[in-house]
């Protein structure tokens, strides 16, 4: 089966990303979003987003047009039934994700294949939710997506090799280099990349060093594009939380435990940059440190 097009549940930071590559690469999109503004906003970014890119000179202006052309949006999940691909991309929460797949399922074409974005969540219980766990893959996008070139690709316990082969034509056909891992808590990135984005909270925690002196040491000292806690805030510290719960419950080992630090930002509703605050106060022009 050739994928000609992708269906996309959700329509926030990552799934615009995937809908914006999907869309360069020449295939049709139907991004779903139960939030009509969510939708909106989200065809707006990936219009600002090609924006750049054309006057970077990495595409063309009927590139975008065309791109953008090619992706159409919905409320309603049915529409993805003809889609020769579904990619959940919404947020990090088990239940949430199985809903979206049961729902997927009672629509979607039998031949048609299903892929979740998660960042730690098991691929063989999501597959479970499913109809078709041999035609279930893991297909964990970087953040940003347009940037980032690596692709996790992560088998469940029933993921068929066909289904593995098209996944991973289909994230070289989007630019993408892929990395296969086992279906283990947190897969390879988030498994090495959290805990010391964890790490770097226990030490602002324990007052070690403040944000800046933590973000300046890494960026400085290690060579870091990113200091470990505006890293934090630009992932979002709710996914950074709910990948070292993952992790803690998933592996039994304390050294996995989410700093209180942590628990204690998002149960503020200091979720990083997306919320204006987080590691940084992102009201002004510049952002500053909050402690």
């Amino acid at each position: 089966m050739a994928i000609e097009k992708v269906g996309i549940i959700g329509a926030g930071q990552m799934g615009n990303g995937i809908a914006h590559v999907s869309a360069l690469a020449k295939l049709d999109v139907r991004m779903v979003d139960t939030n009509p503004a969510q939708l909106n906003k989200a065809l707006e970014t990936i219009r600002n987003n090609m924006n750049r890119q054309v006057k970077r000179g990495l595409i063309t202006q009927a590139d975008e047009d065309a791109a953008v052309a090619r992706i159409a949006v919905s409320q309603n999940v049915a529409d993805i039934r003809d889609c020769d691909i579904v990619i959940e991309a919404a947020t990090e929460k088990e239940e949430v994700k199985k809903e979206i797949m049961r729902a997927v399922s009672a629509v979607l074409k039998p031949e048609a294949l299903i892929a979740s974005n998660t960042s730690s969540i098991s691929i063989t219980r999501l597959a479970a939710a499913t109809d078709r766990p041999q035609k279930f893959i893991g297909m964990h996008f970087m953040n940003p997506v347009p940037l980032m070139k690596l692709v996790e690709l992560i088998r469940g316990l029933a993921t068929d090799d066909d289904t593995f082969n098209q996944v991973r034509d289909l994230a070289e056909k989007l630019g993408k280099t892929t990395a296969t891992s086992e279906d283990f808590p947190a897969f390879i990135v988030n498994r090495i990349l959290l805990p010391m984005i964890n790490e770097a909270v226990y030490t602002l925690y324990e007052g070690v060093g403040n944000v800046e002196a933590i973000d300046t040491a890494m960026r400085l000292g290690a060579n870091h594009p990113m200091g470990p806690l505006e890293l934090a805030d630009f992932i979002g510290l709710d996914v950074c939380l709910a990948v070292m719960q993952v992790l803690y419950e998933g592996l039994a080992d304390t050294k996995y435990r989410p700093c209180p630090l942590l628990v204690k930002y998002v149960e503020a509703g200091w979720y990083g940059k997306k919320a204006g605050r987080g590691f940084y106060d992102y009201s002004g022009e510049t952002p500053i440190p909050t402690r």
